[in-house]
């Protein structure tokens, strides 16, 4: 009898931390796109990416090429967006991300730049504010940006350790109030040393273009500052015959030339 009972006491206790473990599980499955956003995102920063087209219509792309003009000539750049392969074609160089390797086809030593560093950090500036909604990203609401009397509200952007190849790096993103559009991107460098920067650097996004479904910029400028203050424009950068497409090319696309040096 003793026997029976414990038998029922130990079903019944089993069926009860079964029905607990039931009441929470969250079927994802209930939930809209939106509402599984909301709860990853910040909601302003949600609509700064709503702003821009949507994450679920980034998501949908594969691959994303645009042209970068340089007084050397101009600058093909191709990015893989679920694998973040990359290649940059110009007349006389190329490099790229193979997914295990940078290389460089420099024969004519036309190219003096650092590869590990560029390859893709342009596709990162145009990719904005797409690329802050990765994974291994940390957002903090930060006191409004004030440039020439108006207000832009904003997040501090940090990485988890291990997050990609510069993983103290810093993000502050600015954004208009109104429309919710991307207005400033301060960053900090750290890839060089390895050490947090308190060196902040400054991007005007101020001209946009429909791409596909997105709201991506069609030019940047960097300003320089002096004691924290935004002052006159240094630099533009301009991004022209951009495209981007559902399908993703080949890796063999990507792949290291015969003749290309591995940069270590």
């Amino acid at each position: 009898m003793k026997y029976i009972l414990l038998c029922l006491l130990v079903t019944f206790t089993m069926a009860c931390k079964d029905e607990t473990k039931k009441e929470k599980i969250i079927d994802t499955g209930t939930l809209t796109e939106e509402q599984i956003t909301l709860n990853t995102y910040p909601q302003d920063f949600f609509k700064v990416l709503s702003a821009h087209g949507g994450l679920d219509n980034w998501k949908q792309y594969g691959t994303l090429h645009f042209d970068l003009p340089k007084p050397e000539g101009t600058e093909t750049h191709t990015v893989d967006l679920y694998k973040r392969l990359d290649k940059i074609t110009a007349k006389s160089y190329s490099l790229g991300y193979d997914g295990n390797e940078v290389w460089l086809m420099n024969e004519d030593n036309d190219y003096e730049g650092k590869p590990k560093f560029y390859h893709n950090l342009m596709f990162y500036f145009y990719a904005m504010p797409f690329v802050l909604a990765d994974e291994g990203i940390n957002y903090k609401e930060i006191p409004a940006m004030v440039v020439d009397g108006v207000s832009y509200p904003g997040f501090h952007i940090s990485f988890n350790n291990g997050v990609g190849s510069s993983s103290k790096d810093e993000y502050y993103m600015h954004y208009d109030p109104e429309t919710y559009k991307m207005k400033w991107l301060g960053y900090t460098v750290t890839y060089f040393s390895g050490a947090p920067s308190i060196e902040i650097s400054w991007i005007n996004y101020e001209e946009w273009n429909k791409v596909g479904e997105l709201l991506l910029p069609s030019a940047i400028t960097w300003y320089n500052t002096e004691n924290d203050t935004i002052n006159a424009p240094v630099n533009t950068v301009k991004f022209e015959n951009a495209g981007i497409s559902k399908n993703a090319k080949p890796a063999a696309f990507y792949a290291k030339p015969v003749n290309a040096t591995v940069i270590e």
